[in-house]
């Protein structure tokens, strides 16, 4: 089965400093955590946690398609529940 992103939703997980996001195998839910700084170069300390918040879900939904793409990588090297994306993730991508 191929990995699909039915479900646009996505959050900020503050305690994770990450943008969360569901994937599906068939009827199998996968997990996605999205580093904040692998989406922006904003720190919670100099802008609060609002404007981070802000900050990375626009980002993650100007970015949504290259990010899907990483998710079906990094899901394609081996099967787990839940990943958590970084910065090198998207760096890979690019070499």
């Amino acid at each position: 089965m191929t990995l699909d992103f039915p479900n646009r939703s996505r959050s900020f997980d503050e305690a994770r400093n990450a943008v969360r996001f569901i994937g599906y195998d068939g009827t199998f839910e996968v997990r996605f955590l999205v580093e904040a700084p692998a989406l922006t170069t904003l720190d919670r300390k100099t802008v609060g946690a609002e404007a981070l918040e802000a900050e990375c879900l626009a980002a993650f939904d100007a970015a949504r398609g290259s990010i899907h793409d990483v998710a079906r990588a990094s899901y394609g090297r081996g099967r787990r529940t839940t990943y958590i994306l970084t910065a090198a993730d998207f760096r890979k991508r690019k070499a």
